[in-house]
């Protein structure tokens, strides 16, 4: 089966433009004293960098105040149930990636909340890519995919591919490469996808599927090798490099977008008032240049195309981790 090719509405002349002024929904919803824009993982990381700016941008538009709430633990789960127990009147905003709303329900057979039913959907606020990237343990004449297959094949015991975890967008990424690319690879898992590149990039292990994010810093510095992406077109980080689908495999296009969600009892009115507020964020200059610097794209869609968004990707990961063999965790 093949991922799905994610095609949202992003930005053009006229919407940037049009992000200075205030719509009516905008201007007739009663700005709030306060926003907390929750965050299911530690400072530092790429969710909470995102959070952080758009906090920034939203103190003084749509709340007096914005601050954001970390709330780490059950690889991001916890920030979830902090939405399910927020007032419904749009002061607790959830900013999450992907895989908490689409690949969890089918990771964990315990799941607290249903992604179709307990939250509201509200816009993407980013995207990004994944990367593959080979370290000094793979020869530096391993220059491209093709060759990276062959020095698997003739070295099967290196043959390594680190991943962000057991159950992680980028262990299932990973095995469908594997398929893809006709190899025998050990997967193995990391807390997290930056060590997984801080693995590859001290020798421990050959390569890597993760986010961009984590891969561009150590790929700039040299320590690592980006060979291919995994977006539809080629990546705005690494021009340079072919994307899977140039290589000649289409199954290989996917990417993780960070999504913006309220309690699923706030009022639609509430709900658009948001949206139309984080639009006007993600016009400014300054959040293209921290997105930039996170290593992600800005991305916005309207609250009924993310939901629609989710429903597909649920239903796409779900014979993915089933044809993997994965075991759902408790």
């Amino acid at each position: 089966m093949k991922p799905t090719l994610l095609r949202r509405r992003h930005f053009t002349t006229g919407l940037l433009l049009a992000g200075a002024t205030l719509s009516p929904a905008l201007r007739a919803q009663p700005r709030l004293d306060s926003l907390r824009l929750v965050v299911g993982y530690p400072p530092g990381g790429s969710a909470d960098l995102i959070a952080r700016k758009l906090a920034e941008r939203l103190a003084g538009r749509l709340a007096g105040t914005a601050v954001v709430d970390n709330k780490p633990g059950a690889a991001g789960r916890l920030a979830v149930d902090e939405l399910k127990k927020a007032p419904a009147d749009g002061s607790v905003l959830l900013i999450t990636p992907a895989s908490i709303m689409t690949l969890y329900p089918h990771v964990f057979r315990q799941l607290s909340y249903d992604p179709l039913s307990d939250v509201s959907p509200v816009s993407t606020v980013a995207s990004t890519g994944f990367s593959l990237a080979v370290g000094p343990k793979v020869p530096a004449s391993v220059a491209s995919v093709d060759d990276l297959v062959r020095w698997c094949r003739a070295n099967p015991a290196a043959a390594q591919c680190g991943n962000a975890g057991a159950g992680s967008m980028q262990h299932f990424l990973g095995l469908m490469m594997e398929r893809e690319l006709k190899l025998d690879l050990s997967h193995v898992p990391y807390r997290g996808g930056s060590m997984a590149m801080q693995a590859v990039a001290g020798g421990e292990l050959a390569m890597s599927l993760s986010t961009e994010a984590a891969a561009r810093p150590m790929h700039q510095a040299g320590r690592l090798r980006v060979l291919a992406t995994l977006w539809a077109d080629r990546s705005p980080f690494y021009p340079q490099v072919p994307t899977f689908r140039e290589l000649g495999y289409p199954g290989l296009v996917q990417q993780e977008w960070f999504g913006a969600f309220l309690s699923a009892r706030t009022p639609q009115p509430v709900v658009q008032a948001t949206a139309e507020a984080l639009a006007n964020a993600l016009a400014s200059a300054d959040v293209r240049e921290a997105w930039d610097k996170v290593g992600v794209k800005i991305d916005h869609c309207a609250p009924a195309h993310l939901q629609s968004t989710v429903r597909r990707e649920l239903e796409f990961w779900g014979p993915v981790v089933k044809a993997s063999g994965f075991t759902p965790e408790s």
